[in-house]
């Protein structure tokens, strides 16, 4: 596990629509994969069909990684239908990962299961990306987040700075982001639990804090999710 990776053995990762939510969880499962035995990934997205985890069952399972998903999953349909699996979760002797639907609408099926997570120790990480409309600024973002908790019923415990601009983004693109992710926990009053940077950038990096190219916390990670249009070969 990458040494800024210090997780909770329950881990639920919210956000908004397009803040890279799925890429970081499957990044967290395959890493906490070579720690724990037994890993899940439960995919709870029943709205958009283009960012689920449930797409890169194969992968993942191939790492370790059992993944759960919405009976729906792998088709166009929005149905809010969940697999009964998800029950099983909670029963796992090794780590779990939720992969929760953007903004408060996705949120809502999370809300299902918030008795059951509140009765155990985790963390719900909100997941920010500057460069998403909606939450350009860090107002805009800790407004969000309020919408979410109350549709989930659940707390969120950090901040996790995932800021990017897909495949154009630099070691300029993450820097410039701080600020913004650092105001945003900061008006959340919750920790900035660290900020991922595309893993082809991680040798840019300064050990140094202080130095210009030093990022607190970074946690490197690939880039697994595309749209269909994106991943024409």
């Amino acid at each position: 596990m990458h040494e800024n990776l210090k997780l909770s053995r329950f881990t639920v990762i919210i956000g908004h629509y397009g803040s890279g939510k799925t890429n970081l969880s499957i990044n967290l499962a395959l890493d906490l994969a070579a720690t724990y035995d037994e890993v899940m990934l439960v995919d709870l997205d029943i709205v958009n069909p283009y960012f689920r985890s449930s797409d890169y069952t194969e992968m993942l399972g191939q790492n370790g990684v059992r993944v759960i998903s919405p009976t729906f999953a792998g088709t166009t349909l929005d149905a809010p239908s969940l697999s009964a699996e998800v029950g099983a979760a909670f029963d796992c002797a090794g780590a779990v990962v939720f992969d929760a639907g953007g903004d408060d609408v996705g949120a809502t099926a999370l809300g299902r299961y918030a008795e059951e997570i509140k009765a155990i120790d985790h963390e719900m990480l909100y997941v920010i990306n500057r460069y998403r409309n909606l939450t350009g600024s860090p107002a805009e973002a800790a407004a969000l987040l309020g919408e979410i908790e109350s549709a989930c019923h659940l707390r969120a415990t950090g901040v996790v700075n995932n800021s990017h601009l897909k495949d154009e983004t630099t070691l300029e693109t993450v820097l410039d982001s701080l600020p913004f992710a650092r105001e945003t926990a900061v008006l959340l009053g919750l920790p900035l639990r660290f900020t991922t940077v595309p893993a082809r950038l991680a040798g840019e990096l300064s050990p140094e804090p202080g130095a210009a190219t030093h990022v607190e916390n970074a946690y490197p990670i690939e880039i697994h999710v595309r749209t269909p249009w994106e991943d024409v070969s």
